[in-house]
């Protein structure tokens, strides 16, 4: 230490600085106090927290960004349905009537793999939107065939169509991705018909204007398939109110773990100016474990009762399904702070850096509730496997959007719920009574509180 950190701050006090007349008035001068420019200077202090900050920068920014900044070009066998109502008999000369032949070739072609198309019927399409299984449908019209057929004869009274089916229940993006495939296959289907018609020796001296209906004579009509309501953030908030419940989780874990730990005299409470350190009370590892679960339990009930209140109450979001709604978002953030004290426990002061990873930064990009998971690279489907935050999302979505259905997401959710909070608990319990085992004690010897003594005063012995 230079020169300048050698002299003790003054208390206050007239003291003399000589030795000879400093007496028993030293012994209550303060420590010795650095100063920051000096402490700049060395380089190990600079070290570790350059090293850790810049790791952390460079991950998230990875992670996060990896996930959605090309969406299109990762997209690959997107679920789609594809119906075929077309009773109309087949054109001369022809086997099938054109809408058997037209889903049959989009099916065949299957856009480049984007699409991962499914031929329904019309039930089984409306019931797999219905459940957030399918993003979208494309169905062919019962009267494709006579609409088309009476084209070319002075009885033309209806353009044909097709109808694009949307789903925003599954998310604004994928619900948008879905209607462009469908649309742009709906659109390749009028083209390829209408070069039929146009080079057919039946239409060769029809008029200019009727000419140009034959080039592309499918209407596209997109309709909504699966309705949601207009307080549904365009399908996003099953999205948002996932994040909610992960959140409230993690930071009202990491909020009761040091609340425990302060109160229990094992971290300083420190309050602007203010700084206190209770004394330490003796507790095994496994014990503080214990108290922090139970008291997590207690605690999520007002939290979870809280975002309902804040959302559903005040906010005005669409929520059907109420007291499931409550126990499911119980259950799933109390998993989540369960989770967030067996790592505090296991990883001791990095253990917020651990937490913060598992359940939120690798969590938002493989949660599937924003962009597909059909659109997102493969490492990040691997992590929908397993990572909480999209087990959470596809529960709240199915009873948000697809009327609590077991076959929506909501069953595995809760699977995956049980999983988890059992895997927390083992996890948590098995290193904490490791670790007592082996005799790691968090117990820190303290000294005694002194009162406060005035210079000149004798200080009590060490």
């Amino acid at each position: 230490m230079d020169a300048d950190s050698n002299h003790p701050a003054d208390d206050g006090a007239e003291e003399p600085r000589d030795t000879a007349d400093a007496g028993a008035g030293d012994a209550t001068r303060r420590p010795a106090q650095a100063r920051a420019a000096t402490l700049l200077r060395r380089p190990k202090l600079w070290l570790l927290p350059t090293v850790l900050t810049g790791l952390l920068a460079l991950l998230l920014s990875l992670l996060y960004m990896g996930g959605i900044v090309n969406p299109n070009g990762h997209l690959r066998h997107l679920p789609i349905g594809l119906v075929n109502e077309d009773t109309g008999k087949p054109p001369p000369g022809q086997r099938q009537n054109v809408g058997t032949q037209v889903t049959a070739a989009i099916a065949a072609n299957g856009t480049g793999g984007a699409a991962s198309w499914r031929r329904l019927t019309r039930a089984q399409a409306q019931d797999q939107l219905s459940s957030g299984k399918i993003y979208g449908a494309l169905v062919v019209p019962a009267d494709f065939t006579d609409s088309l057929t009476a084209l070319t004869t002075a009885n033309a009274t209806v353009r044909p169509t097709i109808t694009v089916l949307t789903n925003p229940g599954v998310g604004s993006l994928g619900s948008s991705l879905a209607g462009r495939i469908t649309t742009a296959a709906a659109q390749q289907t009028s083209v390829t018909i209408g070069k039929q018609l146009t080079s057919s020796p039946v239409t060769a001296r029809a008029d200019s204007t009727t000419r140009l209906l034959l080039a592309d004579p499918v209407q596209v009509v997109t309709r909504i398939g699966h309705p949601i309501g207009a307080h549904s953030g365009l399908g996003l908030s099953a999205f948002y109110y996932t994040l909610l419940l992960v959140l409230a989780g993690f930071l009202g874990g990491n909020l009761i773990s040091t609340g425990v730990d302060t109160a229990l005299g094992y971290a300083d409470n420190e309050i602007g100016p203010w700084h206190t350190r209770r004394p330490t009370v003796p507790i095994s590892r496994t014990q503080t474990l214990l108290l922090k679960m139970v008291m997590t339990a207690g605690i999520t009930v007002l939290t979870v009762s809280l975002v309902m209140l804040a959302t559903v109450a005040i906010l005005g979001m669409d929520a059907t399904h109420l007291p499931l709604l409550w126990i499911y978002s119980y259950c799933a953030s109390l998993a989540v702070g369960l989770g967030v004290q067996a790592i505090n426990a296991a990883f001791g002061g990095i253990g917020q850096l651990v937490s913060m990873f598992v359940f939120i930064v690798l969590g938002l990009p493989s949660s599937g509730a924003t962009v597909p998971l059909q659109a997102v690279p493969g490492f990040y489907r691997f992590l929908s496997v397993f990572e909480p935050m999209r087990q959470l999302s596809d529960g709240v979505r199915a009873i948000l959007f697809f009327d609590a259905r077991a076959d929506a997401g909501l069953g595995r959710a809760w699977l995956m719920i049980g999983v988890g909070a059992v895997l927390a608990l083992v996890f948590g319990f098995a290193m904490t009574r490791y670790y007592d085992r082996k005799g790691l004690d968090r117990l820190t010897p303290q000294p005694p509180p002194h009162p406060p003594h005035r210079a000149g005063r004798p200080a009590p012995s060490a």
